[in-house]
C-alpha cells in the first residue's frame, strides 16, 4: 500500500512542535500536514497511529565510518550495507560514507564498493563518500594513521573523482598544509563541500581558505589548533564566517554542553550539525576495535587509542539529539541541527523537513529518544 496516513503525532515541524497532527503520505512523498480535527480516512489509505509520540524528519549523518562491527573501509560491500540498515535503526535516514586516511588502493576500493551498493541499501540512503583525508596535518592527527598522511595532491585527487563521479560531497582538508589552498580552490570548483580539520591553520590561514572556498568545519574544536586569545585559530575564523557550518559531536565527550550551546548561540541551528563520527563500535559496546590501522578500546561508550587520544564516537543520532536538548538546545532547534541543516548543507532539497512534496523520511521517537520506527521514502525499515 503506496497511501499512508499518520495520526496522533507530536510533529517537528521548522516553526515548533505540532500536537495532534496527521501526516497525509502517497508514493513516498508527504502530501498533507493537518493539525485539525482529522476527517475520515479514504478507503486505501494505511493508518499508522503514533499514540502522541514525536515525529521528526529523518535525520542526516554527514560523518559516520562504521557501525555494529563494520567498517565501511574493510573492503566490503556488506559493511556499508550493514551500516546502513544500522542507521536506519537510530533514526539517520541518510547518510555520508565517510572514508579515514588510507592508502590510494584502498580507498579506491571503497568508493568502488559505495558505486557497487548504491541503490540497493536496505536502510539510510547513501547521499555520498565525504573523504576525511587524507591531507591533513600531522600535528593534528588526532586517530588518522600517520602513515597515511600526505599533502594536498591534486593530480590524485583528479584520479580519485574520476573513479567516484559525482559521489565525493565533501572533502576534509588541512588548509595550511602545501598545496592547501590551491586544493580548496580546485574542490570548490567542483561543486564538493569543503570542510578543514586535523588542521594547525591560523586565524589568518583559516581565513584564506574561508576565502578561497571552504565552508565547513569537521569535529568542530577536535582535532585542530585550540582557541588563545593571542591565537585565536581556525574556530573563531569560522564564528566570523557566516557562511562556514560547524559539525558537533554531540555525546558529551567531545564538547562540553557549554561549547556546544555556544556553538548554536553563534551560528544558529541552520549553521550547526550533528554528526556521529561513528566508528564500527556503535550499537556494540565496550571492547576492543581495529580502526584506521590502530587498535581502539572502547570503555564507558569512549573510544580510545592506547595514548588516550579520542578514536572518533560511539554515538547515535538518536542520542546526539538526546544529548543537544540536555544540553540546553530547543527540541525545535536540535532536530533542525540533525536533519533540516545537514539537508541543506548536502543540498537534498526533498530532504530534512517535515512538510508537503518532501520525501516521507520520518523518524518516531518515545519519550526517552528511543527510535520506535524509521520510514525512508514512505516505507518502513
Amino acid at each position: 500500500m503506496n497511501n499512508k496516513v499518520i495520526i496522533n503525532a507530536r510533529v517537528a515541524t521548522s516553526n515548533d512542535i505540532a500536537q495532534s497532527s496527521a501526516v497525509w503520505i502517497e508514493d513516498g512523498k508527504i502530501q498533507v500536514v493537518e493539525h485539525s480535527i482529522l476527517p475520515e480516512i479514504p478507503k486505501g489509505y494505511e493508518v499508522i497511529d503514533a499514540n502522541d509520540h514525536l515525529l521528526i524528519p529523518g535525520m542526516i549523518d554527514v560523518h559516520i565510518h562504521g557501525a555494529n562491527g563494520f567498517d565501511m573501509m574493510d573492503g566490503t560491500e556488506e559493511s556499508i550495507l550493514e551500516v546502513s540498515k544500522t542507521c536506519a535503526s537510530t533514526g539517520c535516514t541518510s547518510f555520508l560514507v565517510t572514508s579515514v586516511s588510507s592508502s590510494i588502493e584502498d580507498l579506491m576500493l571503497m568508493i568502488q564498493n559505495v558505486k557497487n551498493v548504491i541503490g540497493s541499501e536496505q536502510g539510510a540512503k547513501i547521499a555520498g563518500i565525504h573523504l576525511e583525508g587524507p591531507y591533513l596535518n600531522v600535528k593534528r592527527k588526532g586517530m588518522q594513521n600517520e602513515l597515511y598522511l600526505r599533502h594536498p595532491n591534486l593530480e590524485e585527487m583528479k584520479d580519485i573523482l574520476s573513479e567516484a563521479g559525482d559521489l565525493v560531497k565533501m572533502v576534509t582538508v588541512a588548509p595550511e598544509l602545501p598545496g592547501g589552498i590551491e586544493m580548496v580552490e580546485y574542490l570548490k570548483e567542483k561543486g564538493i563541500i569543503v570542510a578543514v580539520a586535523h588542521s594547525d591553520a591560523t586565524y589568518e590561514e583559516a581565513k584564506e581558505a574561508f576565502s578561497k572556498g571552504a565552508s565547513h568545519v569537521t569535529h568542530c574544536f577536535n582535532g585542530m589548533r585550540p582557541i588563545h586569545h593571542r591565537d585565536p585559530g581556525l574556530v573563531v575564523a569560522a564564528f566570523e564566517e557566516e557562511h562556514v557550518s560547524l559539525q558537533a559531536i554531540v555525546d558529551h565527550v567531545h564538547l562540553h554542553p557549554a561549547i556546544v550551546r555556544l556553538m548554536h548561540r553563534i551560528k544558529g541551528p541552520e549553521g550547526v550539525v550533528l554528526i556521529t563520527d561513528a566508528l564500527q563500535a556503535m550499537n556494540m559496546g565496550d571492547g576492543v576495535y581495529e580502526f584506521g590501522g590502530h587498535k581502539v578500546t572502547v570503555a564507558n561508550g569512549e573510544a580510545r587509542l592506547a595514548d588516550g587520544t579520542l578514536a572518533s564516537s560511539t554515538v547515535t543520532m538518536n542520542e546526539a539529539l538526546l544529548k543537544t536538548v540536555e544540553s540546553g538546545i530547543s527540541l525545535q532547534d536540535a532536530v533542525y541541527m540533525a536533519a533540516t541543516t545537514p539537508a541543506d548543507i548536502l543540498g537534498l532539497q526533498n530532504k530534512g523537513r517535515i512538510a508537503p512534496q518532501m520525501d516521507a523520511d520520518l523518524v518516531l521517537l518515545n519519550t526517552d529518544f528511543n527510535v520506535l520506527w524509521t520510514m525512508i521514502e514512505g516505507k518502513l525499515v
